[in-house]
C-alpha cells in the first residue's frame, strides 16, 4: 500500500513519472494533497505526455502565437480550448478527458462542387463563425430544395466505405414543409415515405451547444499510420435547391 508520506519520499522524477501515466483528472487531483506533490504535478515532464506528439508543430500553425516561457500544462490547457490554425482556415483542439484530438475544418478547405462559382455559391461572413467566411447556396427555391428529400453522405478510408442518407434540416419541420406539399389522398402516400426513412434510419441534423446544426457523415478508425479519409455529402436526384449554410466539417474523439 502507498501512501501519502510514501509517495512522497520517491525521487521526483520518478512521481513525474507515474504522474504521466494517469490522466489531466487524476493529476489535478494528486495536486491538491500536498505541496510536493502540487510541484511535480505542475511538472512540464508530466504534461508533456497529455499533449500531442506533434505539439511543436500544431503550435507553429497557430493564428494567435503562444509563448515558448509557458509551461506545459498552460500550453495544454490552452489547446483545450478551439484554436485557429493555417492562417484561420481550421481549428485545432484538445479532448481534454482523453487527451484525443479535434480538428475543424472550414468550408474554404473542403471541395464544394461549383464552390468558385459566384452564381451557385456566396462566400461571406455569417455571425456565429468561428471563420472569416462560410458558404452559402445561393437559393433558388427554398420549398424543393436540399431539406426536401435526404442527401447522400459517405465516408471513404482504404479498408471501409460508409455510406447513410441524412436530411439538412429539422425532421418536424421538414415533415411540416413536406405536408404542404401533398393533399387527399396523397397524405397517406407522404405516410408511407416517412414510414420508410425512419426504417432505413435516415439521420437528422441534431443541434450543437455553438447553436449550429451538424449531420453525422460516418465514423473510422485512426490507426498509427497515414491514411487518406474522403467524406462527401451529395444530393440524390436533380432538384432545385438552396439556402443551406456551410461552416466546415469537424473530424473529432467518438463520444465527444
Amino acid at each position: 500500500l502507498i501512501t501519502q508520506s510514501t509517495m512522497e519520499l520517491l525521487p521526483n522524477d520518478c512521481l513525474e513519472h507515474i504522474l504521466s501515466f494517469t490522466c489531466p483528472q487524476e493529476v489535478c487531483k494528486f495536486s491538491l494533497i500536498s505541496s510536493i506533490m502540487h510541484s511535480m504535478a505542475d511538472s512540464d515532464v508530466v504534461w508533456e505526455k497529455f499533449l500531442p506528439l506533434n505539439y511543436q508543430e500544431i503550435v507553429s500553425r497557430l493564428v494567435e502565437p503562444f509563448s515558448c516561457s509557458s509551461s506545459k500544462k498552460e500550453l495544454f490547457v490552452t489547446l483545450c480550448k478551439p484554436q485557429l490554425i493555417d492562417d484561420g482556415t481550421k481549428m485545432f483542439s484538445i479532448e481534454k478527458k482523453t487527451c484525443k484530438i479535434c480538428y475543424l475544418l472550414s468550408a474554404k478547405e473542403l471541395s464544394i462542387a461549383w464552390g468558385d462559382n459566384p452564381l451557385c455559391w456566396s462566400w461571406k461572413p455569417v455571425q456565429g463563425s468561428r471563420f472569416l467566411e462560410a458558404a452559402e447556396l445561393i437559393t433558388v427555391n427554398w420549398a424543393y430544395g436540399l431539406d426536401f428529400a435526404p442527401s447522400e453522405v459517405s465516408i471513404v478510408t482504404e479498408n471501409k466505405v460508409e455510406k447513410r442518407k441524412a436530411y439538412l434540416y429539422h425532421k418536424e419541420e421538414n415533415e411540416l414543409k413536406m405536408e404542404t406539399l401533398f393533399y387527399g389522398n396523397r397524405m397517406e402516400t407522404l405516410r408511407m415515405v416517412q414510414d420508410e426513412e425512419d426504417n432505413e434510419g435516415i439521420s437528422y441534423p441534431s443541434k450543437r451547444e455553438d447553436g449550429w446544426m451538424e449531420i453525422k457523415i460516418g465514423e473510422f478508425f485512426s490507426g498509427k499510420g497515414n491514411e487518406d479519409v474522403k467524406m462527401c455529402l451529395r444530393e440524390v436526384g436533380h432538384r432545385l435547391k438552396g439556402g443551406l449554410i456551410l461552416e466546415g466539417i469537424e473530424i473529432r474523439p467518438k463520444n465527444v
